[in-house]
């Protein structure tokens, strides 16, 4: 039910922005990434702002060529990617012990794909906190058309700051969402604050590895890229990731990276060494029609200004993403389950 034609994507482009903004908008985006000498604290401090630009301009892109669910994950042989993805969710409801009739949260939802999928599989009501208009926007009206209006709903919030009383959810989960978060003992600390005592919180994050050499300089150039072309404003390690999770107060149940043993490597859709028809639009022949399609719609007048750049953009990170895959560098699945003691 994901917008497939080009004309969706083009009047995507920008979301919320006013379409004679989004040029000006790529502009400030652009500036606060290494990659275009920005700094990482102006994107901690900003990444209300940066995080906001980010989807604005780059939901109707990922939509177009992911679908509801923007995020990788561990592959069999012989699995379709689509098929891995919806595993890859139902792992989580399955690690949570998700119920029927359970309040669950899923932080950092996006338009919805996972929340939608997993409130079907384990009969739960799911919430999303999302802090970007246009992905509710988009969220809502795909609820509707999936029928799950009555048990998935959506809350505007920053997860630095929810709007949740102590306490509320029986379950809480992040799939590749809270690595935005400017510090993730604050994140976790609120997710922490919202979860019952003695329930479970699981996530999927992304993580630098300990192959990771800060004084590599192509080791550098390729975190700078996943950062320029994923909003993030940091990308940290497992064992800071871990770490925070614990500082928050979390009992750690068990960790690892899925990305280690995963058959098929996750990012062999975006690999330019790889063809699949059943999703094309990610392949290397793929993006480069589209980036080829959204230049001539921004020429013609229907995609707005500064389109082609963020196809740009995500296609630099779709580059840093596979070499930083290939050289074990980086993964987006770095899965922890930890739990909120039942007294404190």
């Amino acid at each position: 039910m994901s917008r497939a034609g080009a004309l969706d994507l083009a009047s995507g482009v920008g979301g919320k922005i006013t379409k004679d903004d989004v040029k000006s908008a790529v502009d400030e985006y652009e500036k606060y990434h290494g990659y275009y000498g920005g700094k990482e604290e102006a994107r901690k401090s900003n990444y209300t702002d940066m995080v906001n630009k980010y989807y604005d301009l780059a939901t109707s892109f990922y939509e177009y060529g992911w679908g509801e669910s923007f995020h990788f994950a561990h592959r069999w042989n012989g699995e379709s990617l689509r098929e891995s993805i919806k595993r890859h969710e139902h792992f989580l409801a399955l690690q949570l012990g998700l119920k029927p009739g359970m309040k669950v949260l899923d932080v950092g939802c996006g338009i919805g794909g996972p929340l939608r999928e997993i409130a079907k599989f384990s009969l739960t009501s799911v919430t999303g906190l999302n802090n970007n208009e246009y992905q509710i926007s988009r969220g809502k009206e795909l609820n509707r058309l999936a029928g799950v209006s009555a048990t998935c709903d959506f809350v505007k919030a920053d997860f630095m700051k929810m709007p949740f009383s102590d306490n509320t959810f029986d379950a809480v989960y992040a799939i590749e969402a809270t690595c935005h978060a400017p510090d993730p003992v604050g994140c976790y600390k609120e997710i922490y604050r919202v979860l019952k005592p003695g329930q479970c919180f699981a996530v999927y994050e992304w993580c630098i590895t300990d192959h990771y050499d800060p004084n590599n300089a192509t080791h550098k150039r390729i975190k700078d890229e996943i950062e320029l072309g994923n909003g993030l404003p940091d990308i940290r390690s497992t064992q800071q990731c871990l770490q925070a999770a614990k500082d928050a107060g979390f009992e750690v149940i068990w960790d690892k990276d899925l990305a280690e043993d995963s058959p098929v490597p996750w990012y062999l859709p975006l690999d330019p060494s790889r063809f699949s028809l059943s999703s094309f639009r990610l392949t290397t022949v793929g993006r480069a029609i589209t980036r080829t399609m959204v230049k001539a719609l921004e020429y013609v007048g229907l995609a707005p200004q500064g389109s082609e750049r963020v196809s740009n953009f995500l296609e630099k990170a779709a580059e840093g993403l596979v070499e930083g895959g290939k050289k074990e560098i980086f993964t987006p699945m770095y899965f922890f389950l930890v739990r909120k003691p039942i007294s404190e």
